[in-house]
C-alpha cells in the first residue's frame, strides 16, 4: 500500500502538460541521420537534447591505419557537400610540415574551385531551408544552377560529389581548355539566379514571418560556443579566415566579409544567417572573376607531387574557411608514412551545439527551421 501511494505522489509531481517526442533519426527535417529529443510544453519548446553518432564511422581512427595520400577520400566523406573545401587545410597542414611552397597556379586553382564549391554548398543551404519553411521552387532553381557547378568539378576531377582532387604539392590534374570560360558562364548563371531568389524568396513576406526573429543567437552565445561560418557572421560578427588569417593567396582578391545587419528582424535570427549566404555567393563570384584574371596559363600543378611522403616527427595545426566554417585539423607525426593521430575539428558539430541554446521558447514548428538556418551535414558531426 505504501508502494502505491509513493508512485502517485511522484506522478502528481510531474507537469502533465508537459511531453518529449523525438524528431529522427530518420525524418526529412532533420537534414541527415539526427535525432533531437525535444520537450514540448503544448506547442512551445522547453528543452531540446541532439543525439549523434548514427553515422560515425572511426573517420579518425581510419586515419591511422592510412597512408597521408589514402586519407585525402576519407576527408571528403566529412562534409560531403564541399570535398573540395576539405581536402585543402589537410593538404596545407602536410605542405607545412614538408616546407612545400607549390605553384602560384596551383593556388589560383584551388580558391576557384574551392570558391565554386562554396557557392554549391549556399546554394543547397538556402534551398532546403525554403524547402522548411514551404517554399519548393526555389529549390528547383538553385539545383538547376548548382549541376552547372558540378559539370565543371567533375571535368577537372572525375568525380561529381566525392572529388579526391588536392594533393600534396599540387593537384591531380590540370585544368581544360575551357575551363575559364566555363567558370565565368556559371558566374553570371549564379548572380541571375540569385536576383531571382531574392523576390521569390528571400523578401516574400510569408518567408520572412517564418524566419524573421527565430532562433535569434546573439555574438556572445555564438562566441562561448565557437560557432563559425555563416552561424557566426549572421550574429554581426565579421570572422572570415580567408581575411583575417589570409592563406593561399587570399589577400590578393578584393571581397567583403557579409554580415547580418537586422535588415528584416533582428541580427542573429534564421533569416539572417540565410541572407549571409545569399551575399557569400556573391562575394565567392568575386573572388573567382578575379582569380581567373590572375592565373598564370603556364604552370605544372602537378609537378611538386611527392610520390611518396614520409612526414618528419611533429604536429601541425591548420585551418580553413570551409562554407559551413571553421575546419581545422591536428596532425600527429611519428616519422611513418602514417599519421599518429589525426584530429579533425568539424564546423558542423560545434555549430549544432548551439541548438538547444536558441531553440527554446519557440513554437515547435520553428525548431525545424532553426536547425534548417545552421546547415549541418552530419557526415563532419559525427565522423
Amino acid at each position: 500500500m505504501s508502494e502505491i501511494k509513493r508512485m502517485d505522489l511522484e506522478y502528481s509531481q510531474l507537469d502533465s502538460d508537459r511531453m518529449r517526442i523525438n524528431v529522427g533519426p530518420q525524418h526529412p527535417s532533420t537534414h541527415g541521420v539526427l535525432r533531437l529529443e525535444v520537450e514540448v510544453d503544448g506547442e512551445i519548446v522547453t528543452e531540446v537534447v541532439p543525439h549523434l553518432g548514427y553515422l560515425h564511422r572511426s573517420f579518425e581512427k581510419h586515419c591511422e591505419r592510412m597512408t597521408y595520400q589514402q586519407i585525402i577520400p576519407y576527408i571528403d566523406r566529412m562534409d560531403y557537400i564541399s570535398a573540395m573545401n576539405n581536402e585543402w587545410p589537410y593538404v596545407m597542414a602536410l605542405e607545412k610540415m614538408l616546407d612545400i611552397k607549390v605553384p602560384e597556379k596551383v593556388e589560383y586553382l584551388r580558391v576557384i574551385v574551392s570558391e565554386l564549391n562554396r557557392i554549391a554548398n549556399h546554394q543547397i543551404a538556402v534551398a532546403t531551408f525554403g524547402l522548411d519553411a514551404g517554399a519548393f521552387t526555389p529549390f528547383l532553381f538553385y539545383f538547376r544552377d548548382r549541376e552547372y557547378i558540378i559539370w565543371i568539378l567533375e571535368k577537372l576531377s572525375g568525380a561529381r560529389l566525392l572529388y579526391n582532387y588536392f594533393r600534396v604539392g599540387g593537384m591531380a590534374a590540370d585544368i581544360y581548355p575551357t575551363f575559364k570560360q566555363e567558370v565565368l558562364d556559371v558566374v553570371a548563371k549564379v548572380r541571375k539566379t540569385n536576383a531571382e531568389i531574392m523576390n521569390l524568396l528571400i523578401y516574400n513576406s510569408i518567408f520572412i514571418k517564418r524566419t524573421a526573429h527565430v532562433g535569434i543567437l546573439t555574438p556572445e552565445v555564438a562566441i562561448n560556443y565557437g560557432c563559425s561560418g555563416p552561424v557566426l557572421r549572421g550574429s554581426g560578427v565579421a570572422h572570415d579566415l580567408r581575411r583575417d588569417e589570409a592563406y593561399s593567396v587570399y589577400d590578393r582578391f578584393d571581397f567583403e566579409v557579409p554580415v547580418g545587419k537586422g535588415e528584416v528582424g533582428v541580427v542573429g535570427d534564421s533569416w539572417n544567417r540565410n541572407m549571409v549566404r545569399v551575399n557569400e555567393m556573391e562575394q565567392s563570384c568575386r573572388i573567382i572573376e578575379q582569380a581567373i584574371a590572375q592565373m598564370p596559363d603556364e604552370g605544372d600543378v602537378t609537378a611538386l607531387i611527392p610520390k611518396r611522403i614520409k612526414i618528419p616527427k611533429g604536429e601541425v595545426y591548420m585551418r580553413a574557411e570551409n562554407p559551413k566554417g571553421d575546419l581545422g585539423f591536428y596532425i600527429v607525426s611519428n616519422g611513418t608514412d602514417k599519421p599518429e593521430r589525426l584530429k579533425a575539428r568539424g564546423a558542423s558539430f560545434v555549430n549544432l551545439s548551439v541548438i538547444p541554446e536558441i531553440s527554446k521558447g519557440y513554437m515547435f514548428a520553428d525548431l525545424i527551421l532553426i536547425l534548417g538556418s545552421i546547415d549541418i551535414v552530419l557526415g563532419e558531426v559525427d565522423r
